[in-house]
């Protein structure tokens, strides 16, 4: 698998379990989400921006993806919801790893790309490490409507926070299977 076959097989609308420990404190957390996750052309008038903040040549980027998300945490009860863009930049010498470029939403905040790799089960592996944070995550299908995510955060200052994620598909197809295609298979 490649870094564009697992963004167009994550394409589509998921209903995202998330359970959280934060090791300091000893609590754990558990959240719902909708998530909604769309492939954009990597000619889009975003891409080609967020490509800029980061000083990359847009024509670099291979595949991108814009996630949305709506989700209440059991803790608090309270709404929360988002937007990001994830652009991908494969290394020119190993296409099968690079650079993870994300929308950074802060103003004041410096954007620090993230990496990806694939392991030899196919799991993309996501780090991202800047002066405050490191984080790694870790993402797998079971099958092609069910997704999941384990990411480990640690803080320099003294956090850390593990957390385990299952993701349901609840709308759209996966890349492999086209609409037209799921209703001949349908009709067999």
């Amino acid at each position: 698998m490649n870094i564009e076959e697992f963004f167009q097989l994550s394409a589509g609308k998921w209903f995202s379990h998330r359970t959280s420990q934060h090791l300091a404190f000893n609590q754990s957390e558990n959240s719902k989400s909708d998530i909604i996750i769309e492939t954009l052309a990597v000619d889009h008038p975003e891409v080609s921006k967020l490509c800029q903040n980061y000083n990359i040549n847009p024509s670099s980027a291979s595949c991108a993806t814009k996630i949305s998300w709506n989700g209440t945490m059991d803790k608090d009860q309270a709404k929360h919801s988002g937007s990001t863009m994830l652009v991908s930049v494969p290394d020119a010498d190993n296409p099968a790893q690079g650079k993870l470029l994300r929308e950074i939403v802060d103003a004041k905040k410096t954007p620090v790309a993230g990496r990806y790799k694939f392991d030899s089960d196919g799991a993309l592996i996501l780090t991202i490490e800047d002066e405050t944070i490191w984080s790694e995550e870790r993402l797998w299908f079971a099958s092609p409507n069910l997704r999941m995510r384990v990411n480990v955060l640690k803080s320099f200052g003294g956090f850390s926070i593990t957390s385990f994620t299952s993701e349901i598909r609840m709308g759209g197809f996966p890349a492999a299977e086209k609409p037209s295609e799921a209703a001949n298979s349908v009709s067999s």
